[in-house]
């Protein structure tokens, strides 16, 4: 893949703000379920890249290969807790917008299992990763990911 453009030196403030801004939101919720969360949202927008570094990314913070592989069919798989399902649930209502499905269960699910300060949170982290995936994939950016040298 041959990067289009480089939007670090295109345009440096904007997206050192940009970065800075979803750096403050990823510190806002528990790491593991950020790294659910920016998985799935970048496979259903097919993000290569955002894929690639937040597997690696969720692997660095002891998340199973099982848990990783699955959230592709996370609402049969067992694995995942109430609270994981809901933000999963919600950041699919939402990154799935313009396919025009209700998000009233996603809600209530998310109501369930998030305060109203987290439910904001989590709608940002959502916001973030679909960013991160739009730029990536528009731009057609790829970062190599660090790999664990084979034993």
């Amino acid at each position: 893949m041959t990067a289009k453009l480089d939007p670090f030196a295109v345009a440096p403030q904007l997206m050192k703000s940009w970065f800075a801004l979803s750096t403050a939101v990823n510190d806002s919720l528990e790491p593991s379920l950020v790294e659910l969360v920016k998985i799935r949202a970048s496979q259903i927008n097919q993000c290569a890249n955002c894929i690639n570094m937040h597997t690696a990314d969720a692997r660095a913070l002891e998340e199973t290969e099982q848990r990783i592989y699955l959230l592709s069919a996370w609402r049969e798989a067992p694995c995942y807790t109430a609270r994981e399902r809901a933000a999963l649930a919600w950041t699919e209502a939402l990154t799935r917008l313009s396919e025009g499905h209700s998000h009233v269960s996603a809600h209530e699910a998310l109501d369930a299992e998030f305060s109203k300060e987290e439910q904001v949170k989590l709608t940002l982290m959502i916001n973030v990763i679909n960013g991160w995936n739009r730029i990536a994939v528009g731009f057609g950016l790829w970062y190599d990911t660090p790999t664990k040298a084979a034993a």
